[in-house]
């Protein structure tokens, strides 16, 4: 059984898997739904810290490099549309309900990786973005939670 909670803490800290693979993973091979929330959304923001301060500096690093480069430059892009889409959508005052909602919708390639390198690219302050991916996350999980759940109780 603590495989399972290792694994699960382990799947939600991977890039665009998230939380969203990893609380499905969780509640089907049985571990209770309270330990599985923590561990999903501990293990889904613990990078998010380092992914704020550091991510964007490294990615324009490598960004240049001959077997590095492409796929660096594909995450600033996406990181970049993504701050782009959230400019759109909001004004300075609504970025953080945009940022909170762009998380917390569980769709592929909306989590806190994604949502934390747009908030540092869009030069959003550490705390605000925190706390909105923090709340996206907390919504994500409610989502995919209540879904996993319906879904293993008719199988």
């Amino acid at each position: 059984m603590l495989k399972h909670y290792l694994i699960s803490f382990l799947i939600s800290m991977v890039p665009l898997i998230e939380l969203r693979g990893a609380l499905p993973y969780a509640l089907a091979n049985g571990i209770p739904t309270l330990p599985a929330y923590i561990i999903c959304v501990v293990g889904n923001m613990l990078p998010v810290p380092v992914i704020f301060f550091f991510a964007r500096k490294v990615l324009e690093w490598g960004k240049d490099k001959r077997f590095i480069g492409p796929f660096f430059t594909w995450c600033l892009e996406k990181g970049h549309m993504a701050g782009e889409k959230l400019k759109q959508k909001a004004s300075k005052k609504g970025l953080f309900l945009a940022l909170l909602l762009f998380v917390g919708i569980p769709i592929p390639g909306t989590g806190a990786w994604t949502g934390t390198l747009a908030a540092s690219i869009l030069d959003m302050d550490f705390k605000s973005s925190v706390c909105a991916v923090m709340l996206g996350v907390l919504l994500a999980a409610v989502i995919m939670g209540v879904g996993s759940l319906t879904v293993l109780h008719f199988v």
